[in-house]
């Protein structure tokens, strides 16, 4: 590949239903349920009684809530009144999402389903960068997943046919590559769903390249390669549809972050099926580790009718939303410093950390994982250290829904 600035955009698949029919049948089947669910304010969480008060009480964030289910067209709508909205937040984030054998109704993540139409209606695009409202649904969020960690989580870890564990969900999902705890459990070992969901990979499975060549870069996780650019700024307009990365914004105004203009941006997105844990792609020393608050449901103004909760906005995101950044002194003096972005898109629950600063970490080294939620994850380089890539990041396609290049973790991608 051509080290100019370029950039590659590739197509999002497993995460929720991207299709007309089968997010309307989603949406249809979750007002069935509403209608004959006992669920009042009496029996909401806590988070959903807030968020519930916010949306009465704040009166922008009432009017722009009013406004933006008034903006989905008819056919789209699955709610219409601030009431039927909360019903479906308490609905959705109190239980584990079932597994569907048939894949026209399999839905990774429900709560972004929800929202993929109103997050796209003028009211929507402005409600998701309100931060009291931000603020309360990532209290729902978290809450959801307090309860995808716990025991109770494990109703939906069987063999049944609506089961995680059952033949259809163990081809579906690859189990094969991954550590079961305990096959003669019920619920095969796992603690929980969310320790079903960012469970162990078998290290056969993804062997580490070149392990004693620091030269060699290796992708950080499994997933599907979203974007590459070169000559990167401090500064851009991330807002805009091309999405150019804007290095100052996406890690936080560090001050380090004016090393890193003029180099490289690495971006992959994993689906609700890839392994959920992510490795250093280099040998190094862990310097710093930042948690960022920001946005959940929140897309380009510019992208219309994107109907995958905003994953198409992703370089976007890296900039706004809700991110750990970890920085890495490289053991290789070309390669030098660089920073891994743990992003995470609308439903993320939350990104835990395996290692803390100052922790040596070879090259393949988990450095944490996600729970529950979509995510995506960017690589930044200095200007130099990566002198080319090994794989095939050039443009399959432009448009949407264009076939992008498959990653596993620890396959070689660039070397210094």
């Amino acid at each position: 590949m051509d080290l100019d600035r370029t950039e590659s955009i590739s197509p999002l698949r497993g995460y929720s239903p991207h299709v007309g029919p089968e997010i309307s049948a989603f949406l249809a089947y979750t007002v069935q349920e509403l209608r004959g669910a006992s669920t009042g304010p009496g029996r909401w969480s806590p988070p959903v009684r807030a968020f519930a008060d916010l949306l009465w009480r704040d009166p922008i964030v009432h009017m722009y809530t009013l406004a933006m289910l008034d903006e989905v067209p008819e056919p789209n709508r699955a709610v219409s009144d601030i009431p039927e909205l909360v019903r479906a937040l308490d609905l959705l984030s109190t239980r584990a999402p079932e597994y569907d054998p048939d894949p026209g109704r399999s839905n990774f993540f429900p709560v972004s389903t929800l929202f993929v139409h109103m997050m796209e209606t003028p009211a929507g695009r402005v409600l998701c960068r309100n931060t009291a409202f931000n603020d309360g649904l990532r209290r729902i969020l978290a809450s959801w997943c307090v309860y995808l960690d716990s025991p109770k989580s494990r109703d939906v870890l069987h063999t049944g046919d609506n089961g995680w564990l059952c033949a259809s969900s163990y081809e579906r999902n690859n189990l094969h590559d991954y550590i079961i705890p305990d096959p003669a459990d019920t619920h095969w070992g796992f603690a929980s769903f969310n320790d079903f969901f960012h469970r162990q990979i078998r290290t056969d499975r993804r062997p580490i390249a070149a392990p004693h060549d620091s030269r060699v870069i290796v992708s950080p996780n499994d997933g599907t390669l979203y974007k590459v650019a070169q000559d990167v700024r401090g500064f851009d307009r991330f807002w805009i549809k091309c999405q150019p990365y804007s290095i100052h914004h996406m890690l936080n105004g560090d001050r380090i972050s004016r090393k890193f203009e003029g180099g490289t941006v690495f971006q992959s997105f994993l689906d609700g099926r890839n392994y959920h844990r992510f490795w250093s792609p280099a040998a190094g020393t862990v310097t710093r580790i930042e948690t960022v608050a920001g946005l959940m449901f929140s897309s380009v103004d510019a992208l219309q009718g994107d109907t995958t909760a905003g994953t198409y906005s992703q370089a976007y995101m890296s900039c706004v939303n809700t991110r750990t950044i970890i920085t890495i002194d490289a053991e290789h003096p070309g390669i030098g410093t660089f920073c891994l972005v743990a992003i995470g898109i609308s439903e993320i629950s939350s990104i835990s950390m395996s290692v803390e600063v100052g922790s040596r970490v070879r090259k393949g080294a988990e450095l944490g994982y996600f729970s529950y939620g979509g995510s995506s994850v960017c690589l930044v380089f200095r200007p130099g250290a990566v002198r080319e890539f090994t794989i095939d990041t050039d443009l399959t396609g432009t448009e949407l829904g264009a076939r992008g290049i498959a990653l596993r973790a620890g396959q070689e991608i660039a070397v210094h």
